[in-house]
């Protein structure tokens, strides 16, 4: 794990203690700081209960504890400081709320000379986090994901000098960091979410721009181009750097490239992809390098998966588009070829009772298969414009797209709901419906023909 002498006898409140918390926990004991831990679930407090007796431990309630001399409390990003009384506890005893990007932050004087690259966004950062890893990998650099995405970027071992730590950042997590100079961060666009945390949209674009106001002047910014709000962030930090320092990217000069990409189809991987090109570019990794690494990525499970192609069929994974805003992408990557093609699957969980941004791609969609809660809103929305089943179940919505699929077409789960009605999580949905495709395939003696399945199972 990551250990930092800046830590050497202070002390610091940790609430909420899954794994980014945990981690949280163990760096800062390592590093000789005295800790206060609490999480409101049993479990993890009583593998804390047997450590007691030791001197730098104390398992209490930073809500209702005596935080005085305390010099931060560091909280998971889970935590709604709009709501939570930790706030005002920290506010009564003068307290920093930090997480543990801030921590990292802080530890950075103590690792070996290193880089680090901060990508945030509403949509596509997860695939561009680790499209910029695939790429300095690629090419020999020591690199490392963390923040929103893998391991807590704490829980191991520092890159060795010349290594770059690349991080998925979320608002959450940019609310709780105050230090971050990253030595390139990027946007790659903003559309309304998560606005239960904030007092309305301004406000939640406002936190994405603090990403860039930790920022030193000099240092390069990489900005998407699909939305005001982004643009708005780019001309301010347009202002206040050397010009040059801010590049806005929008994949135009990529676009000829893409059609040898697997796994980066569609008009918001080219932004994805041209996002990572410029950030790697200002790391000093030429065309030359970069161009060839992106045939070669893989893509991320269950983000626009090929998890099979059997019969002229393609089966793709998009179960992490939780909201329409995340699907819409999706629809956009498969135009019509002469005709729609699309089989969508969808529904789930909604989170609103609308599929406004996905009205403009419709015309790509053979036909509709809903499924879980929303199933029967989203039937009434798509009725007007393709063939619509109301299917209920996955698996019944599979096996129908696959009767009525031909040649060309793509069967698509890209639910544009939350998974909490049917399954636990986007990730259990999605190897749901990897599993049912494979079984059926089998069933129907057809073998898949190259995909990305293999090199995603977990």
């Amino acid at each position: 794990m990551i250990v930092s002498s800046a830590f050497a006898a202070k002390r610091y409140a940790v609430l909420g203690l899954a794994r980014s918390g945990l981690t949280a926990v163990e760096t800062l004991l390592a590093s000789g700081a005295h800790v206060m831990a609490w999480d409101s679930r049993e479990e993890p407090r009583q593998a804390f209960c047997a450590r007691r007796h030791e001197e730098s431990i104390e398992l209490a309630d930073p809500v209702t504890a005596d935080l005085t001399g305390y010099d931060g409390l560091v909280v998971s990003p889970g935590v709604p400081l709009n709501t939570h009384p930790i706030a005002e506890a920290a506010r009564r005893y003068g307290v920093p709320v930090i997480g543990d990007i801030e921590l990292f932050a802080l530890a950075r004087e103590s690792l070996p000379a290193h880089r680090v690259v901060g990508i945030t966004g509403t949509n596509g950062k997860s695939t561009t986090t680790s499209l910029v890893h695939h790429l300095l990998e690629s090419v020999g650099v020591p690199t490392r994901v963390g923040g929103n995405i893998g391991v807590p970027v704490l829980g191991e071992d520092p890159l060795p000098e010349g290594g770059v730590y690349v991080l998925e950042l979320s608002s959450y997590q940019i609310d709780l960091t105050r230090s971050l100079d990253c030595d390139v961060a990027a946007l790659l666009n903003i559309t309304p979410d998560h606005l239960d945390r904030y007092d309305g949209f301004a406000a939640y674009a406002a936190s994405k721009a603090r990403l860039f106001a930790m920022q030193a002047a000099d240092r390069p910014a990489v900005f998407g181009t699909g939305d005001r709000e982004t643009a708005d962030i780019a001309e301010a930090e347009e202002a206040r750097r050397a010009p040059g320092a801010v590049r806005r990217v929008d994949g135009s000069d990529l676009a000829a490239l893409q059609q040898d990409w697997p796994s980066l189809q569609g008009p918001h991987n080219l932004q994805n992809a041209a996002v990572a090109v410029a950030i790697v570019e200002a790391l000093g990794i030429s065309a030359a390098q970069w161009q060839p690494a992106l045939r070669t990525f893989s893509g991320l499970p269950h983000r626009m998966e090929r998890v099979a192609e059997a019969g002229g069929v393609l089966y793709i994974n998009d179960s992490k588009a939780t909201n329409p805003a995340s699907t819409a992408p999706a629809l956009a990557a498969y135009p019509p070829s002469p005709a729609p093609r699309i089989h969508w699957i969808l529904g789930g969980l909604p989170k609103g009772d609308n599929l406004d941004e996905c009205v403009p791609f419709f015309g790509n969609v053979a036909a509709a298969y809903t499924i879980g809660d929303a199933g029967a809103r989203f039937a009434e929305i798509l009725a007007p414009y393709t063939e619509v089943h109301r299917s209920e179940m996955m698996a019944e919505a599979i096996r129908e797209a696959m009767t009525r699929a031909v040649p060309g077409d793509v069967i698509m789960l890209s639910p544009a709901c939350a998974s909490f009605d049917q399954f636990r999580d986007y990730e259990a949905r999605g190897l749901a419906f990897r599993q049912i495709v494979e079984a059926l395939l089998e069933s129907q003696g057809l073998e898949s023909q190259g995909s990305d399945a293999e090199g995603m199972k977990h």
